[in-house]
């Protein structure tokens, strides 16, 4: 009987030990897997930092147009120079 119980032991121990081995081969994979897949993904956004302010609404762009249509007008009509026109226009394509 004492060779079946060191039968017995000796198998327990060797199935104890493939087990462990497995488990923390199975850990070390999915640690691998993880920082993978964390690598890969986009990282989430961070609430503490400030948002951007939101851009200011566009400005009237047919306001402009006939602005420039008048600005047009009083050149050709003489009442403008060429320099003081590209002047204008620079101004008001900035604001």
């Amino acid at each position: 009987m004492p060779g079946l119980l060191r039968g017995v032991a000796r198998t327990a121990v060797v199935a104890g030990t493939a087990t462990a081995v497995s488990n923390r081969v199975n850990r070390r994979q999915q640690g691998r897997w993880a920082a993978q897949q964390e690598s890969q993904a986009p990282p989430p956004p961070s609430y503490s930092q400030q948002q951007p302010a939101a851009a200011p609404p566009a400005p009237d762009m047919s306001a402009k147009i006939e602005q420039l249509k008048q600005l047009g007008e009083l050149k050709t009509q003489g009442v403008l120079t060429e320099a003081e026109f590209e002047e204008q226009k620079r101004r008001l394509l900035e604001a």
